[in-house]
């Protein structure tokens, strides 16, 4: 079992004191394994929060305090020989991973009973959730989605171009995105499908996928895409995606796809924003991998301010927005 080390905020004081798991994990194993045992009554189904592709995952309080999400891993891939170095050596780098849009792999557990990850636990659960549900979708004003769409950038243009080697999630989706107590975004779920070496079946992977099977920084680019546009229509864009190449994109108008839950009232700058954002999104699309811009550069334009106002907001069409020559800070 490995563990990175300590966070910073905690004094070796308040470490002996609390029993912090992550000094814990620097021991051979055994004690943690033993705590998780305890603490999920041995995984037991009440603890359950979720099921995902790799296994259940469950919420649970060490004997610390500190509340995390445990991920269970499916034991398959251990049948390989080389699996349990290849994860050790993989895991100890994504452990290493700093930032505050990125979910914290706290450490993990190879053990003949069970192999489990421990992330940090995000209160308000995954983006999906939050959109599929009508109640908390209308609390994601636009502001707030705005807000995520940066988080799930900065995030991204981390592990792309931060990381060395850079780190490809592969499996983008609001699933994989989970928000605090506050609305924070943060992206989650790398650490799994590298340990895996797993591909998606999910509906935010590229077509080139398909024929090429070799995931590329390029792939976390379109489904960030699918997403943002997820995020702003508060569906999954399947349909829009699907019309792109048709002629009846010419007519559709960007007020028409955005979320009908939310009023479309908004600020000067917020309306400017999600212009941009849109576009943004729509060129992370494009068929060809390398027509579309890197997550740095997605980055870089979330922060700079745009143009002033250009064209009515009302008449802005989708097919504009595709062409990127609307930037907009007004509405008619």
């Amino acid at each position: 079992m490995f563990s990175a080390p300590p966070y910073n905020e905690f004094g070796n004081e308040e470490r002996r004191k609390n029993g912090d798991m992550l000094s814990i994990w620097n021991h051979d194993g055994k004690i943690s394994f033993e705590d998780i045992i305890k603490a999920t009554k041995d995984f037991d189904i009440r603890y359950c929060i979720g099921t995902g592709a790799y296994g259940n995952v469950y919420k649970t309080q060490l004997p610390s305090g500190r509340i995390v999400a445990l991920k269970e891993l499916h034991k398959s891939e251990s049948e390989n020989p080389c699996f349990y170095k290849s994860f050790s050596n993989e895991a100890k780098i994504l452990t290493e991973v700093r930032h505050h849009n990125i979910i914290r792999l706290y450490g993990f557990c190879l053990h003949n009973k069970c192999m489990f990850l421990v992330y940090e636990y995000m209160e308000r659960g995954s983006l999906f959730y939050n959109l599929s549900i009508d109640m908390e979708a209308q609390e994601l004003n636009w502001s707030k989605r705005i807000n995520i769409v940066k988080g799930i950038a900065y995030g991204l243009a981390h592990m792309h171009h931060d990381c060395t080697p850079p780190i490809v999630h592969r499996d983008i989706s609001s699933n994989n995105i989970l928000l605090n107590s506050e609305l924070q975004a943060f992206v989650s779920d790398f650490g799994a499908t590298r340990l895996l070496d797993y591909y998606s079946s999910n509906q935010t992977l590229p077509a080139e996928l398909a024929y090429t099977l070799t995931v590329t920084t390029k792939c976390d680019v379109f489904s960030f895409g699918v997403v943002v546009l997820e995020t702003m229509m508060g569906r999954h864009p399947t349909e829009l995606i699907s019309s792109l190449s048709e002629p009846s994109i010419q007519n559709k108008k960007l007020k028409d796809i955005l979320d009908s839950r939310i009023p479309l009232l908004f600020s000067r700058k917020d309306m400017q924003e999600i212009v941009l954002i849109v576009t943004l999104a729509l060129t992370c699309l494009c068929p060809h991998p390398k027509s579309r811009p890197s997550m740095q550069e997605i980055a870089n334009e979330l922060l700079v301010s745009q143009p002033p106002f250009v064209w009515h907001f009302d008449g802005i069409s989708i097919h504009q927005l595709m062409k990127q020559k609307i930037y907009i800070i007004g509405r008619s």
